[in-house]
């Protein structure tokens, strides 16, 4: 399974923000939907090693909700040198999430 950056501030936020591509994951604890998720997202991130792969736990990092206008979990995100390209949230469908990587990844 592919392992995440964990993201607790703006600042590494903002840097994994700016990377080429990345994808930032966002979860609380006490969220089901978020736990049974996670380990789909690793797998699918685990063919695209060229791309950042973050998670925020919106419990550790309760600013994330107000700096990227997070108003449910789970969130998936989809960033290119700063700019916000894909997201998605609540009921995130996996090979759709997984559709998208593969244009973003083809046109980078």
């Amino acid at each position: 399974m592919r392992n995440y950056i964990n993201i607790v501030s703006n600042d590494e936020l903002d840097h994994i923000m700016n990377e080429k591509l990345s994808v930032v994951y966002i979860s609380r604890n006490g969220c089901s939907v978020c736990h049974a998720l996670l380990p789909k997202i690793q797998h699918v991130m685990e063919n695209y090693p060229a791309v950042v792969f973050g998670h925020i736990l919106a419990d550790d990092y309760e600013e994330v909700a107000g700096k990227l206008t997070i108003f449910t979990v789970p969130v998936i995100l989809v960033f290119s040198e700063g700019k916000e390209l894909f997201r998605d949230a609540r009921f995130i469908r996996v090979e759709e999430f997984r559709e998208t990587l593969d244009k973003m990844t083809a046109l980078l």
